[in-house]
């Protein structure tokens, strides 16, 4: 059992995926990552890479270019062109050393890129910086949510770069079966019109605002729900939930583990256990799945 009065390092709220063939290669990083307090998953090629994503997303991968079959490059365009794998920050480590390599493993969508043979203490604090440098950034980004809002950046190329986990909610149900090429349509003529809208079944009026550029080539959209009745709000159950505990239980409903509120909110794991033991008894409720069946209520979604 975890002792909850032992801080945690860093480490030991991440786990790392390392995809590399060579198993003398595999097992030392496996061993310095274990080391270190990560949770380690190791594949030995792409399509074993795939089968752990399927299972289990990461927070950072390590990853051998060379490999038989798909190689590390087209892994990584791979992951790139998948949204809910595109944030995971890729760290390349191979033998290539060549120029037009290193700008491949790039362009590939890859952050950083380190070769062989390996000087594990560099490729350790590497890695600690991207996978802390992507959560901040992921947090930032899904912070929209909890006020009600989703946001979606695309690249100079019209592509999808990113997503919060909201607006990939309601684009699915605005477009299903045709989402996402009929989403980066909509969206499309969002830029031309500053803000569109399309119905979203019986829950109201998607409504996408173009905000111009976020960044170098990229363009932002804020997507936010309008009710289907206006001027007929929802009715707020008259439960007591402090603005702290409101927030903790908004996470909740999002699907975030104990671990992922407490990361977000910058609080400590046994406070957010606090919070979810006082959310249930104000709510009547004994269990994690109960609480969140009620919080699209209480929330207003």
């Amino acid at each position: 059992m975890t002792d909850l009065s032992r801080p945690e390092s860093p480490a030991a709220r991440h786990c790392i995926l390392v995809v590399d063939d060579a198993l003398d290669t595999l097992r030392m990083l496996c061993d310095a990552l274990s080391a270190e307090g990560y949770a380690v998953l190791a594949a030995r090629d792409a399509q074993e890479a795939l089968e752990r994503l399927e299972i289990v997303i990461p927070d950072g991968i390590l990853l051998d270019a060379v490999m038989p079959g798909m190689d590390g490059f087209a892994l990584c365009r791979r992951l790139k062109e998948t949204p809910h794998w595109a944030h995971i920050p890729v760290v390349f480590m191979t033998g290539l050393s060549e120029t037009e390599q290193i700008l491949e493993g790039f362009t590939s969508g890859g952050v950083d890129y380190v070769v062989k043979p390996l000087r594990l203490p560099e490729v350790l604090v590497r890695l600690a910086t991207h996978v802390r440098n992507a959560q901040a950034t992921r947090m930032a980004r899904e912070a929209v949510d909890v006020a009600g809002l989703g946001t979606v950046l695309l690249d100079s190329r019209g592509r999808l770069a990113w997503r919060s986990p909201q607006a990939t909610r309601w684009l699915e149900a605005a477009f299903g079966q045709q989402e996402p090429q009929a989403a980066l349509a909509w969206l499309h003529t969002a830029q031309e019109q500053t803000q569109i809208s399309v119905p979203l079944a019986d829950q109201g009026t998607l409504i996408a605002r173009h905000m111009g550029q976020s960044g170098i080539s990229e363009s932002m959209w804020v997507l936010h729900l309008a009710p289907a009745k206006a001027g007929s709000p929802v009715r707020q159950p008259d439960i007591p939930l402090t603005p702290r505990e409101t927030e903790v239980l908004s996470w909740l409903a999002k699907g975030k583990t104990n671990r992922d509120i407490a990361d977000i909110l910058g609080m400590s794991h046994r406070t957010v256990n606090k919070h979810l033991e006082h959310i249930f008894e104000k709510l009547g409720v004994e269990t994690r799945s109960a609480a969140t069946a009620i919080a699209g209520q209480l929330l207003n979604e």
